[in-house]
């Protein structure tokens, strides 16, 4: 079998984007929840039988009702006509066929798109709304998986190494939407080559559904940031709320603080942070733990870097993105007093996209600050550099290069500050 290089398509978590969501179509299932999903089966008909197999769907979405069997006979703009309304289409031709397919819907898909909104909050829902549109759309071209993971067409890429570490041990036949599975291969292959980061001087090895820090400004702001006296002491400790890749937990640990806790709650992040943090030599001061934010105890410093965008996560891999009613910041801010050493400092990264968007104020922000007994220190701010602030052709690049990403320095406030 052939091996797909450099394919990193579908949503793997590992995006820098500000949008794969929004509100379910009509003619297409909503998302299941991923359990559901991991149990649920598909049924189709084939050669006059009918036919079953595991259904395999990241991103949550609910098994297809319609399915009809189709090769590389099958047309872009039949394969159109089908997904309007909401047919999967199983694949039985020549795999790269079913690539080459899968871009040609895309392109028909992208032609139905509206002008963008002048309104930027206006613009969001409609770019969140035409991107679930997109991708509800392009998910019902699917490939099969055979009950070890090999995929059973010509010229299939060899999958076997990355659904084990996307999906698990291989137990049952399946079939999946070729844009996951896409977004699968792509996923081991960050995973095997790593991402660089300046701030660490060594990579780190994003797996499925973790966010990668792709983004270099934050992490330069913790880099760079001046820490806490008690902090930089040799019984210094610090927490890392929400660690994912655990990059964050590196940064604060080869800074010389000497213990860090990280703390996630997904499956996926622990063992990515875990084994990102034994590869980079860091197991001896830096500690993972399953923790809903905070971990038990205090600290000299308390870092956090929430997702972004206080907006509703509509697909499984959405959260690494989207805060919904900004839930992780404000129960950062609210529990951060009561985690905060004598002296210590929180540190909270985030971006003013939102503000631009008209998705939260700056008033808000520092309102929820404030009702959480904290005071501002001080804070850092920087321009991204993404490739994206300076795409005009982006339909929010109004919002994006505005853009400011800040490190928030705070502490718990005396008595004289209320």
């Amino acid at each position: 079998m052939s091996t797909i290089r450099n394919s990193n398509t579908g949503n793997t978590g590992n995006s820098n984007n500000t949008g794969d969501a929004g509100h379910p179509s009509p003619t297409i299932g909503a998302p299941a929840s991923a359990t559901a999903s991991a149990t649920a089966r598909i049924a189709w008909q084939e050669s006059g039988h009918p036919r079953s197999a595991l259904w395999r769907s990241e991103s949550g979405w609910a098994p297809l009702k319609r399915v009809v069997i189709a090769d590389d006979t099958m047309t872009a703009d039949a394969a159109y006509r089908l997904a309007q309304n909401g047919t999967g289409m199983l694949w039985r031709g020549d795999f790269l066929g079913a690539r080459q397919l899968l871009s040609a819907l895309g392109r028909r898909v992208d032609r139905g798109r509206q002008t963008p909104a002048t309104d930027l909050a206006s613009a969001f829902r409609r770019y969140r709304s035409e991107a679930l549109r997109r991708a509800q759309l392009l998910a019902l071209v699917l490939v099969p998986l055979d009950a070890d993971y090999t995929v059973p067409l010509r010229r299939a890429p060899d999958v076997r190494q990355a659904c084990t570490e996307t999906y698990g041990p291989a137990t049952d036949a399946s079939v999946t939407p070729l844009r996951e599975l896409l977004g699968v291969i792509g996923a081991h292959e960050w995973r095997t080559t790593g991402v660089d980061v300046p701030a660490l001087g060594a990579r780190i090895h994003p797996h499925y559904g973790v966010f990668s820090p792709v983004r270099g400004e934050y992490l330069d702001l913790v880099n760079t940031a001046p820490l806490p006296d008690a902090a930089a002491g040799p019984t210094g400790t610090a927490f890392d709320i929400g660690t994912g890749t655990g990059v964050l937990a590196a940064v604060l640990a080869r800074r010389g603080i000497a213990h860090v806790v990280g703390t996630d709650q997904e499956p996926r992040a622990l063992a990515c942070a875990r084994e990102n943090i034994t590869r980079l030599g860091l197991a001896g001061s830096v500690d993972i733990v399953e923790a809903d934010l905070f971990p038990a105890g205090r600290a000299d410093l308390v870092v956090c870097n929430p997702p972004w965008i206080p907006a509703s996560a509509v697909t499984a891999t959405d959260f690494a993105v989207y805060d919904p009613d900004s839930r992780m910041l404000r129960g950062f801010l609210a529990g951060l007093a009561d985690h905060l050493a004598p002296a210590g400092e929180g540190w909270l990264v985030l971006s003013d996209i939102a503000e631009h968007l008209g998705l939260r104020s700056r008033g808000a922000l520092l309102d929820l600050i404030e009702d959480a007994g904290l005071a501002v220190v001080a804070r850092l701010d920087t321009k991204p550099v993404h490739r994206r602030a300076a795409d005009t052709a982006d339909p929010l690049h109004a919002a994006r290069s505005k853009e400011t990403t800040s490190l928030w320095r705070l502490t718990a406030a005396s008595p004289t500050d209320s």
